[in-house]
């Protein structure tokens, strides 16, 4: 039995399982997408035929606050299995025809190939054996994936690396959609004349929706994809290569009725950022929220080739800085920092900081020495000269104290901006939920930066 993820755009995490706590107001999902030639009473019927076994006896179908939801028809003890859809009830990649899969090559991604699966089926409307699932996904502009942000809801953002991650996405879909319309432009007849909007709307759609199998792949699994998040949920999507199955444990007892809250599972560990790019919704307060820092290597600095080939040695790569003074850049990911240990301070990011602090080659050269002498990782511990260790650390605070002020000035900004139209209004709320949380990490971190520079100063 595999532990299933949802997917994300660019990656496809192995989510852990959290421990259970109160469910609250932190559950959150996308807005019910109308069905244009079916309903949740058909879906059912429907999905037992085209698996021909008993899918489950325990969920029905409902409406929540957060749209389409599932619910306990009946008692669920916690431990018991809830769902299971078998593989022949599931799309996957492979349901490409092979004529047209030899085409695509490697510059379509699996999330690419299902986009247009969907489009294909779509195409055959009433006629496509797939139609009552299609008819349940949601349609275009319903989606609040970051890709789908016009110019002026981006502007919302851009003090997170959200914004750029979500620029960098919206770039790849396009090349994926270009590969697509040169392998398949004798095919029409597949998904009638392919349009970009339409193509990223399908791929908003599998990337919000789809889960990563371990053998199987990337796969949309119907009637599972109702479930709505929870990130404090034990509750996740297993999948059985051997059964070939699905299927979902219960992690607590669930009374029946609408009226006591829908059941619940955990997509995945994932930060607010994550949510917000690939899934389109956000917590208000999110357990594992994490912020993007880049540093940059100045391009004058007389050690800069030095530098750049000692920390490229002990595998910490950078990457060219083509948009300011910095001739190369590093990213690290920063979590709650909730001890006086520095914990959740990412180790790497502080051996940056000091290699960029070194002056002398010989500085250089001794922490590559006690790299070697240790456990082969570059200037994991103090420097030996804590005036040196004091200004390497001073420099991640300031980096990190203009992040604190961007975000604040931004919002600050957030309640000026009264577009009355309900999806900038929605989304306005998506992007304080995501600045708020990147605020209390950076918070958490510029507090131990601080205590940490006073002990050594002290």
């Amino acid at each position: 039995m595999w532990l299933v993820g949802r997917s994300t755009f660019f990656s496809l995490p192995r989510p852990a399982v959290v421990s259970i706590r109160t469910l609250s107001s932190i559950s959150l999902s996308r807005e019910p997408p109308p069905c244009a030639a079916f309903d949740d009473a058909e879906f059912l019927p429907w999905l037992r035929r085209k698996s021909g076994v008993e899918i489950s006896s325990s969920l029905k179908i409902g409406r929540s606050e957060y749209g389409r939801s599932l619910f306990a028809s009946r008692f669920i003890e916690g431990g018991e299995c809830i769902l299971k859809i078998p593989h022949n009830a599931q799309i996957t990649p492979d349901k490409i025809f092979p004529r047209f899969n030899s085409l695509l090559g490697d510059n379509v991604s699996d999330i690419g190939r299902l986009a247009l699966i969907l489009l294909s089926e779509e195409k055959l409307g009433l006629a496509s054996d797939w139609a009552p699932y299609i008819a349940c996904l949601p349609q275009m502009g319903k989606l609040h994936c970051t890709i789908f942000w016009n110019k002026q809801e981006m502007e919302l953002l851009r003090s997170s690396s959200v914004f750029h991650e979500s620029v960098q996405n919206r770039n790849c879909i396009k090349k994926e959609f270009l590969a697509l319309i040169s392998a398949l432009k004798d095919f029409t007849e597949m998904t009638g004349s392919l349009e970009l909007e339409k193509f990223m709307h399908a791929y908003g759609v599998v990337g919000s929706r789809a889960w990563d199998a371990t053998k199987q792949g990337l796969s949309l699994i119907p009637f599972a994809d109702f479930f709505n998040h929870d990130g404090y949920s034990e509750a996740c999507l297993l999948s059985d290569d051997d059964k070939e199955v699905s299927e979902v444990i219960a992690d607590r007892n669930y009374a029946p009725g609408e009226e006591v809250g829908s059941v619940l599972i955990s997509y995945g560990k994932f930060s607010n950022a994550t949510l917000l790019l690939d899934f389109g919704f956000t917590l208000p307060y999110n357990p594992y929220d994490q912020v993007q820092l880049c540093v940059g290597l100045p391009q004058y600095d007389p050690l800069f080739s030095n530098k750049v080939e000692l920390l490229h040695r002990h595998n910490m790569p950078t990457t060219s800085d083509t948009t300011g003074p910095d001739g190369a850049r590093s990213s690290f990911t920063i979590k709650a920092v909730r001890s006086t240990d520095g914990r959740g301070f990412p180790p790497p990011l502080r051996a940056f900081a000091r290699v960029l602090s070194a002056t002398t080659c010989q500085e250089l050269e001794n922490m590559a020495a006690e790299a070697v002498k240790r456990d082969g990782r570059l200037a994991r511990f103090p420097l030996g000269d804590k005036n040196k260790e004091v200004i390497s650390h001073r420099f991640l605070l300031s980096k990190i104290t203009d992040l604190i002020e961007e975000h604040i000035s931004a919002i600050s900004l957030l309640d000026t901006k009264c577009i009355g139209c309900y999806q900038f209004l929605h989304r306005r709320k998506l992007a304080k939920d995501l600045l708020n949380g990147e605020l209390r990490i950076l918070h958490s971190a510029a507090s131990w930066l601080t205590h940490y520079c006073s002990t050594l100063s002290a």
